[in-house]
């Protein structure tokens, strides 16, 4: 007879528990992409270039979000859309790439709407953490918890990177968006 398949190894995002009663209009508008932190090499190559990264999140039919988020890319802001499509529990998405094996598992971990948004994106088994503030400036509490979910998947202080609180793009022209 032929071997039974072995069963999926769980990711570390399967760990990851999503915020309760997560009501996706919440989370509609402006954020400001505070801190990430990830083993991603460009990222720790780079550090010392991060940009101000604003984000805008609608929700298009009440289950996924689309987010567009403005960056600035050598000097010039560009706009990046994506869409969350929804995955297999509330507050799980799935973000898909360009190309074979380019999805992003995402997980939103811990939300107040009104001040933050602590965010796990998993793309094959690298995992990072991001936090979003409705302001760019975040109270110490809310840091706080943003590196204690850091470690709770493994990562630490030296591949956390916080982004500068000045210096956004408002808008982009027509000729620097990507879809």
């Amino acid at each position: 007879g032929r071997g039974q398949r072995p069963p999926r190894a769980q990711s570390p995002l399967d760990k990851v528990a999503a915020q309760e009663g997560l009501s996706l209009p919440q989370l509609e508008g402006k954020w400001f992409l505070v801190g990430v932190a990830s083993r991603c090499s460009y990222l720790a190559e780079h550090s010392h270039r991060l940009e101000a990264t604003a984000v805008v999140v609608t929700v298009p039919d009440r289950k996924s979000l689309d987010i567009s988020t403005l960056r600035k890319l050598n000097g010039i802001c560009w706009e990046i859309r994506q869409r969350y499509r929804p995955a297999q529990a509330p507050g799980r998405f799935l973000l898909k790439g360009r190309g074979y094996n380019s999805k992003v598992d995402v997980v939103v971990g811990e939300t107040d709407p009104t001040s933050f948004a602590i965010i796990y994106y998993q793309k094959n088994r690298s995992i990072s953490v991001k936090l979003y503030g409705r302001s760019s400036r975040i109270s110490d509490a809310i840091m706080d918890k943003f590196e204690a979910h850091v470690k709770t998947v493994g990562l630490s202080d030296d591949v956390t990177y916080y982004f500068p609180s000045y210096g956004f793009c408002n808008s982009t022209d027509e000729f620097h968006v990507l879809d």
